[in-house]
């Protein structure tokens, strides 16, 4: 009998939404929303992003600029979708369409990106420079400011957890990272496995996030610059060189099991218990058919783990065993 393997990278990932998931395999992506009436909306689309077919985007460090971005405008263009699929009001939506739309996107994301400067950039270094008073190392500064971010940042996602909308949101955040679990462990993807599954996993978003947080006080701490206005501006300008490294660290350890990794990998990881929560089972049948829209789960079981899925086994709940 074949060895089983552990754990297989899978490729797919994903997001939460509104009420749903959205799933992105490769260029394809679906999102998969819970309508008022409790049928689930399958949207299914190409997404290709900036550059495609550039080589710009497959240089380390640089092609995780571009995927960072690709990533705000295509999970604002999710999110306006289920938005529209929970009023009831997605055909209008479609019908619409046109520059619009694309023009109310790009503004919603340009002051999504706006807030995120003001509150994790200039934010911690005000409350920083407060210090300034009784520390003049200025290392020792760099830190207190890392360390502010970090605090901020985990007092934002603790504080809007509290909104009923993001609580929900926070819990189709786990039925995502449960099936993707599910899938990469070589389980045959079912509601029951998926609930069993975990609900954390080390390529979330959340802990890209942690990442460039990290990463950031890293290079911070060897700037040294007197003019409180220049700081401010390279901290910012040096933001798509935090993000590039940041992505190939998340990167590294949606493919690796090596212990460096896991240890880098602990603080995100323990952050997402707050930004994941445990989902019912109707969002993981959510999960599940935003997954199946863009990926064919069952010849990825076969191809990495050794068996075919037995339909019979998925009605029972039996653990399949693996082929000769």
């Amino acid at each position: 009998m074949a060895r089983r393997k552990k754990k297989c990278y899978s490729g797919i990932g994903g997001q939460a939404v509104l009420e749903g998931i959205m799933m992105k395999n490769q260029e394809r992506y679906a999102v998969a929303v819970r309508k008022p009436n409790g049928e689930i909306a399958v949207e299914l689309e190409n997404y290709q992003g900036l550059l495609h077919g550039s080589k710009i985007k497959e240089i380390p460090l640089i092609r995780g600029v571009f995927n960072f971005i690709d990533s705000l405008v295509l999970g604002m263009k999710c999110l306006n979708y289920s938005a529209a699929v929970c009023d009831g009001a997605e055909d209008e939506q479609e019908k619409q369409g046109g520059g619009g739309s694309k023009l109310a996107n790009t503004l919603v994301t340009i002051l999504s990106i706006a807030l995120a400067v003001g509150l994790f950039i200039v934010l911690p270094y005000y409350l920083a420079s407060l210090f300034r008073g009784f520390v003049r190392n200025e290392s020792l500064m760099a830190i207190i400011e890392g360390g502010i971010r970090i605090v901020v940042f985990i007092l934002y996602i603790w504080g809007i957890s509290f909104m009923k909308d993001i609580r929900r949101l926070y819990r189709y955040h786990g039925a995502e990272h449960k099936c993707i679990n599910c899938i990469e462990k070589g389980r045959p993807l079912t509601v029951h496995n998926v609930m069993r599954s975990s609900r954390l996993h080390r390529r979330c978003g959340t802990s890209f996030i942690f990442f460039v947080l990290f990463i950031s006080i890293i290079l911070f701490f060897f700037i040294r610059v007197d003019n409180p206005a220049q700081r401010i501006l390279i901290r910012i300008l040096l933001m798509p060189v935090v993000a590039g490294i940041s992505y190939e660290l998340i990167r590294l350890a949606g493919r690796s099991n090596n212990i460096f990794v896991l240890i880098l990998s602990m603080p995100g990881m323990w952050i997402q218990r707050m930004t994941t929560k445990e989902p019912d089972r109707e969002m993981a049948e959510v999960a599940i058919a935003a997954v199946e829209a863009v990926f064919d789960w069952k010849t990825f079981l076969y191809e990495n783990f050794g068996y075919e899925v037995d339909e019979t086994w998925m009605e029972d709940g039996e653990e399949p065993q693996n082929q000769e």
